[in-house]
């Protein structure tokens, strides 16, 4: 019996891990581009005609990202065991129908599970949430074999500070750019060179067929096999199917045109001396309460000769109101408002190229002061590589979150070892 008990729990804190480790990542990834994580549930919404909720999908994204995460912690933890891993159950019960749905119908691309961070087919999804659900089920029938970090005194504090703690992160990244850029739009990155196939990659196969009628019954050949010297048959009909993808740029596409629908693509790409384009997917849903920062940075481009242009999805009549209600004098172009969604999280957003590579990328509520642009753009044109401060924001947003939780654990380590001291004084007594 007690090798069998062995087995179960080191099946069970398997699972365990496994399911703590997958939603902390999965909640952690979320957290750090929470308007991407908005982008993929309004999709989702509108995929199931609930386009009357679109509204509440930054307020989802933002509770989605935190309740993965908390439940991760509580099962990484072994806190509120019975309850973390039942809710884990339902989780997994609802997502896993749901994945398969999308991996029969396929009404958005992929998932969104896991952010940017990493893509996976739908069926990958659904396949991994297979997994995921057989380890909640045995996590939840064998939960109280789970190991405990805390006592049931401090369970409050931990499920809570998880839960707030990420609602913190993701307003953070919501409020500023992702800490992390997942996308192929990240500072370095030369859109250009995103774009080409690498020589030798692989191109799509697929394969062809041919429908033929004789005597009034249809027939389909392959290619080989087709009787196109054979005059007693009639062509009706070709078919193409996909049947292996090739190799896959991370810039698919990347379109920009003027007020004459003339594409400046190349213009803008391939610009020596420095672009700033001022990002804007939607204008009518763009923030302006820093439009005096805006015009300060484009009359700062006029003054020092760099092409300022405001690029947007919207409307030549929202573009006109937008210019009336701000006293915008930049000229406009025009883009597909997912691939300016996907270049920058923030409406609007600055960004600055050189020979189509990337060199800053400003949120509206970061755009440099004017006095301050000369130093930033000069640095930039002069080959300046801006600092790096991911790896500090990763290191402080960690070290706030570990450590008041490892002083929670020290208190309640003493506090349980004094406690268990007073009861055995007690008994011998």
């Amino acid at each position: 019996m007690k090798g069998k008990e062995t087995v179960l729990k080191i099946i069970a804190e398997s699972c365990r891990l496994l399911i703590g480790v997958v939603f902390i990542f999965s909640g952690t990834v979320k957290a750090i581009d929470p308007m991407g994580g908005a982008i993929k549930i309004g999709e989702y919404l509108a995929s199931f005609g609930l386009e009357k909720l679109q509204s509440f999908d930054v307020l989802i994204s933002f509770n989605l990202s935190a309740a993965e995460f908390t439940l991760g912690v509580c099962m990484l933890l072994g806190v509120y065991r019975r309850y973390a891993s039942f809710l884990t159950l339902l989780f997994m019960a609802f997502m896993t129908p749901l994945t398969l749905y999308l991996a029969l119908f396929n009404p958005v691309s992929d998932c969104g599970c896991f952010g940017d961070a990493l893509v996976i087919t739908n069926w990958e999804t659904f396949y991994k949430n297979i997994v995921l659900l057989a380890a909640a089920i045995f996590v939840f029938i064998y939960n109280q074999k789970l190991l405990q970090c805390f006592t049931y005194k401090v369970y409050w504090f931990v499920a809570l500070f998880a839960y707030a703690f990420n609602v913190g992160f993701a307003y953070y990244n919501y409020n500023h750019l992702p800490i992390l850029d997942f996308r192929p739009y990240k500072i370095g990155a030369n859109i250009p060179e995103q774009m080409s196939i690498p020589e030798g990659a692989p191109e799509d196969e697929y394969r062809y067929s041919f429908v033929y009628e004789k005597d009034g019954v249809k027939k389909e050949f392959s290619l080989e096999d087709v009787p196109a010297g054979d005059s007693t048959w009639t062509f009706v009909d070709s078919k193409t199917e996909l049947v292996k993808q090739g190799y896959v740029p991370p810039i698919a596409a990347f379109n920009i045109y003027n007020d004459k629908d003339e594409d400046v693509t190349d213009e803008i790409l391939h610009n020596p001396d420095g672009v700033l384009l001022l990002i804007a997917s939607k204008l009518e849903n763009a923030d302006d309460e820093r439009i005096d920062e805006i015009n300060n940075v484009y009359d700062y481009a006029v003054e020092n000769k760099i092409p300022f242009y405001c690029v947007t999805g919207s409307s030549p009549e929202e573009i006109i109101k937008w210019s009336d209600n701000t006293g915008a004098e930049y000229p406009f172009l025009m883009a597909d408002e997912v691939l300016l969604k996907t270049i920058i999280r923030s409406n609007p957003g600055l960004v600055f190229l050189k020979d189509g590579t990337i060199l800053a990328k400003w949120h509206y509520n970061d755009i440099p002061k004017e006095e301050n642009l000369k130093n930033i753009i000069d640095g930039y044109l002069q080959g300046n590589k801006p600092k790096n401060k991911e790896d500090g924001l990763l290191v402080t947003n960690l070290l706030t979150f570990t450590v008041p939780l490892l002083l929670v654990w020290i208190y309640d380590f003493l506090r349980n070892r004094r406690k268990k001291k007073v009861n055995n004084e007690a008994k011998e007594k």
